[in-house]
């Protein structure tokens, strides 16, 4: 079985820092191993729902990995609800910013701020609004379907965190856990309940210091459940 999988650094980043997509104790080859078969990984830092978006309809390299493709998973959502004090067009467009010493002191002060600034604003804006999260994945399972591909997709329920860099605070995440799940029954797509599987591992300090990754535990946990949701999806849509 080939999975195709659209992610965030969740599915790159182990205990100590991000590895190659094709590390076998990565969740996502853990879940195609567990199925007799590979994942093919497009995933960036803090890809949000719109990012995956981006990656089917502009990145040459999915549209050849689609037709050979048995799932589709979008992984993505989880950093949509992170908050952003800078909206996402400035936060992305400081490495923009010339000459290098510049560049280096505004992104330097703006970490610095970030944890502050969240718990100052309550946890708003978020990276990216739930209303938004639930139309990029919309667009992106028409897209596939106006392709004609009719394999199966799945999703997932947006992870936790107690990220001290975002200064613990998560307010946004609750409203994007509701509008997700309203997405995957409208448009009946599987979702993997990530904060049930992963929400201990991540709470209890288990995972990577930085208190957003997972550390091993968590990327067997995720694998394992990933797995048998596709595998229930695949017989389902066998039998159909």
């Amino acid at each position: 079985m080939r999975l195709l999988v659209l992610a965030d650094s969740l599915a790159f980043h182990g205990p100590d820092g991000p590895l190659p997509a094709d590390h076998p104790r990565l969740w996502h080859n853990i879940a195609a191993a567990s199925l007799g078969g590979h994942a093919e990984l497009a995933a960036g830092f803090g890809w949000t729902a719109r990012d995956a978006w981006w990656a089917l309809t502009g990145d040459p390299r999915v549209w050849s990995l689609l037709p050979r493709t048995d799932v589709i998973v979008f992984a993505v959502g989880s950093m949509d609800t992170l908050p952003s004090p800078l909206p996402t067009y400035l936060r992305l467009g400081l490495r923009y910013l010339r000459p290098d010493g510049l560049r280096r002191w505004v992104r330097q002060s703006y970490v610095s701020a970030q944890p502050h600034l969240a718990r100052l604003l309550g946890g708003w804006p978020v990276a990216l609004p739930p209303h938004l999260t639930v139309r990029y994945l919309s667009d992106s399972l028409r897209s596939v379907r106006n392709l004609e591909y009719d394999m199966p997709i799945v999703g997932i329920v947006p992870s936790v965190h107690r990220a001290s860099s975002y200064g613990g605070v998560h307010t946004g995440h609750a409203a994007a856990v509701r509008a997700v799940r309203a997405w995957g029954a409208r448009d009946s797509v599987p979702l993997l309940d990530l904060p049930s599987v992963i929400g201990s591992h991540v709470r209890d300090g288990r995972g990577n210091p930085d208190g957003m990754h997972w550390g091993w535990e968590g990327h067997e946990l995720v694998g394992s459940a990933m797995a048998e949701l596709i595998r229930s999806v695949a017989v389902s849509h066998s039998d159909g």
